[in-house]
């Protein structure tokens, strides 16, 4: 019975491996100083990228924002030769669409095709206010990836930098920082890439429903003003 209790007492308790859980903090500042410098370079373009988009959705929602009796109060105006009392209403309504059609009123009396121009003129300008700083969106997502392609190419030579001067005998933790740069870079550029892309798009299509918003008024105006009196 002695033996049986000493032999248990010798048997060695089973050990539990600890389960090491790495948060993304550890992650970029395992991979070194280039890693860090780099997703601090990949933050800052996110940044830049979610102010662009947030704020060009809400100058583009609003641009899309008019009443839909604009048109026909217009009509309205235009046809009983209250033409100041248009130009007021398009004074009071903040919208793309409502400073054409104060151009082409401001026009009347010249021939049409002065005032079709003089619309597009206005038009091209409120295009332009709209896409404002899309450009940038656009370029961050082309630029993010590569920048951090860029991290993947400084971990790979940090990682047979240190094969070289260990005379290839290095170990596997002597070569983690490397490794770990090659890695967080691509996927945070990726990320961003992807975020400011799609960002991007969106806001190319919510704008091109705008501008055909305001050609489809200008059309109506300017046949209002084709119209037989």
């Amino acid at each position: 019975m002695i033996l049986f209790q000493d032999v248990a007492q010798n048997v060695p308790e089973e050990v539990i491996p600890e389960e090491k859980t790495l948060s993304v903090a550890d992650l970029i500042i395992n991979g070194g100083p280039a890693s860090v410098i780099i997703i601090l370079i990949l933050f800052v373009l996110l940044f830049i990228a979610l102010y662009i988009y947030f704020e060009r959705m809400f100058a583009v929602k609003a641009a899309s924002r008019i009443d839909g009796n604009f048109m026909n109060q217009i009509r309205d105006h235009v046809s009983s030769g209250k033409l100041e009392a248009g130009k007021d209403l398009c004074a009071q309504t903040d919208a793309p669409v409502a400073r054409l059609i104060e151009k082409g009123i401001s026009r009347i009396g010249k021939p049409l095709e002065d005032i079709n121009k003089a619309i597009e003129n206005a038009g091209t300008l409120e295009v332009y206010k709209l896409e404002k700083n899309v450009s940038i969106l656009a370029t961050v997502a082309g630029a993010a990836p590569m920048i951090g392609f860029l991290g993947t190419v400084i971990g790979m030579i940090v990682a047979f930098h240190e094969m070289a001067t260990s005379g290839g005998q290095a170990e596997i933790g002597a070569l983690a920082s490397g490794i770990y740069t090659a890695m967080t870079t691509t996927v945070a550029g990726l990320i961003v890439g992807i975020i400011a892309y799609i960002g991007y798009n969106h806001l190319v299509v919510r704008t091109d429903k705008v501008v055909h918003q305001m050609e489809a008024n200008a059309v109506e105006f300017l046949d209002l003003l084709d119209e037989p009196a």
